[in-house]
């Protein structure tokens, strides 16, 4: 797929012009479990040819301790000072591909880090697609409550309007990842043209 500039057309790739627009900055998958930060997430920076890193895991090996025994042994408030600090580590450089956890982005310190070192990117995905993501695994802290539905769609309704101050959306979707990949590359080389 070509781009074209106001100088006309170039020969280069929509992987190719949304990396120029990237330039050193990070992109940072932000939105609810579930919406495929990480697949998603994974698949963009192979594109891209960047490197990519999942917050959680990056969490998980520092920590050398689960998602699910650091909420356990210090609740929320700790892990999220801890994702928060892990979050700003990784932005330092860039350019890479980061996904985030499903709470990361409501931290105002980490939504901070993020809008100043890199470009945020909202997967918006309704509940029914959600659910049938996250209610196959048990390993969602978050979740482990009587009625794990209803806590999504109250998670939703909490984080949605944060997560709707990512500078970009996609709709995550019951479709191939890879039309996923490429409406990511789109939205990256159509933000610059809005911003422009």
């Amino acid at each position: 797929m070509n781009a074209v500039t106001s100088d006309g057309p170039v020969c280069a790739t929509l992987s190719e012009t949304a990396r120029n627009v990237l330039g050193k900055r990070n992109l940072v998958f932000v939105g609810l479990m579930g919406a495929g930060k990480s697949v998603i997430g994974r698949m963009t920076a192979s594109e891209l040819r960047i490197p990519f890193v999942d917050s959680d895991h990056e969490i998980e090996r520092v920590s050398r301790m689960s998602i699910a025994e650091l909420f356990s042994a210090y609740g929320e408030d700790e892990f999220r000072a801890l994702e928060a600090r892990v979050i700003k580590r990784l932005l330092r450089s860039g350019p890479k591909v980061i996904s985030t956890g499903g709470g990361a982005y409501i931290n105002e310190r980490t939504r901070k880090h993020i809008h100043r070192a890199g470009l945020s990117l909202w997967l918006n995905a309704d509940l029914d697609v959600l659910w049938e993501r996250v209610n196959k695994r048990d390993t969602r802290p978050l979740l482990k409550t009587e009625n794990p539905k209803q806590t999504l769609a109250n998670l939703m309704a909490a984080r949605y309007p944060i997560y709707a101050e990512a500078d970009l959306t996609v709709m995550s979707r019951d479709v191939k990842k890879e039309v996923m990949v490429q409406e990511i590359l789109s939205a990256i080389a159509k933000g610059r043209r809005r911003q422009q």
